[in-house]
C-alpha cells in the first residue's frame, strides 16, 4: 500500500486550492476610479436635485440643470446619445418628517444602498420591495398612490444595489469630455479680456488698473465683442494729428484766432 497513501486527505485547504476552486481568484480587477454619486444628486450638476426628473434608463437629472443641458447640446450629458425634453419624466419622491426621501408606502427611509423603482405613467417613485409585492406578485399594474394602470414596461429602475454603473461619475460623457454649461454672469465675464489671465503679478495688475482708470476698459471690451467703436469715443485708436487750425490761425488774417488743438479724421 505504501507510507503515502493518504497524503491527499487533508483537513485543510491549500492556498492553490483556495485561488483555483473555491472562489478566491479574482477575474476582474475592481475599478480604482469609481466615484459613487448619491442617489438624491444631479447626474449633471452633481448636487442634491430640487426638481428631480429621469430618463427612460433611470438616470437623473434635476430640471433647472438638463433643460439648458439639452437646449445647448441636445444630447445626454452622462452617454453623449440625443436626448428630447419631452422624453424626460418628472418624479414625485415623498419626504418623511424628518426631510429624509422615503417610500409613501413602506416608509422605509431611501440610502445609497436602496432599491428604488418609479413609475413612468405616475411619476411616483417607490421601493422596489413594495412594487414586487403589491403590484408584481398580485398582478394587479395600478398606481399604489393614484391607483392609475400601467404595465410591467413602465416600471423605471432608479437605483439598483447590485448595479450602480450609472452612478459611476468618471464615466459621464460630460465629465470625461469636460463639458459644461456656463451662467449668463458667467459668459459674460467671460467676454472681458482680464477673464483668461489666471494669474498676473503685481505689476501686471497695476498696470490693468491704470489702463481700465483712464479709457474705462470701453475700448478693450469693444475690439474683444467685435462691435464697432465709436471714432468720437474711442481714445486708442483716434488719430493722432489736429486739424492744424491753431497753427493755421497764427498765420492768417482771415480766420479767426483758435487755441484749442481738434483732433482730425482719419478717414
Amino acid at each position: 500500500m505504501g507510507k503515502r497513501q493518504h497524503q491527499k486527505d487533508k483537513m485543510y485547504i491549500t492556498c492553490s486550492e483556495y485561488t483555483h476552486f473555491y472562489g478566491g481568484k479574482k477575474s476582474e480587477i475592481p475599478q480604482a476610479n469609481f466615484r459613487r454619486l448619491p442617489f438624491d444628486h444631479c447626474s449633471l450638476s452633481l448636487q442634491p436635485f430640487e426638481y428631480p426628473v429621469c430618463t427612460d434608463e433611470g438616470v437623473v437629472f434635476d430640471l433647472l440643470s438638463i433643460i439648458p443641458w439639452i437646449k445647448r447640446y441636445g444630447t445626454n450629458p452622462i452617454s453623449g446619445e440625443k436626448l428630447e425634453v419631452k422624453s424626460l419624466i418628472k418624479l414625485t419622491i415623498a419626504k418623511n418628517t424628518d426631510g429624509k426621501y422615503h417610500c409613501p408606502v413602506l416608509y422605509n427611509v431611501f440610502t445609497n444602498n436602496s432599491h428604488i423603482v418609479t413609475n413612468k405613467v405616475t411619476g411616483n417613485v417607490f421601493s422596489n420591495e413594495a412594487v414586487e409585492q403589491l403590484n408584481i406578485k398580485t398582478k394587479s399594474f395600478k398606481d399604489l398612490l393614484t391607483d392609475e394602470p400601467f404595465t410591467r414596461k413602465d416600471i423605471i429602475v432608479l437605483q439598483d444595489p447590485t448595479n450602480l454603473d450609472k452612478f459611476n461619475v468618471s464615466d459621464f460623457f460630460h465629465v470625461k469630455n469636460n463639458l459644461k454649461l456656463l451662467d449668463p454672469d458667467e459668459e459674460k465675464a467671460k467676454l472681458h479680456p482680464s477673464y483668461h489671465l489666471k494669474t498676473t503679478n503685481m505689476e501686471t495688475r497695476e498696470t490693468l488698473a491704470e489702463l481700465y482708470k483712464d479709457y474705462k476698459g470701453d475700448t478693450l471690451l469693444a475690439s474683444t465683442m467685435k462691435e464697432p467703436v465709436d471714432k468720437k469715443t474711442d481714445k486708442l485708436n483716434a488719430a493722432h494729428y489736429s486739424t492744424g487750425r491753431v497753427s493755421a490761425s497764427f498765420t492768417s488774417t482771415a480766420m479767426t484766432p483758435a487755441t484749442t488743438h481738434v483732433a482730425g479724421d482719419s478717414g
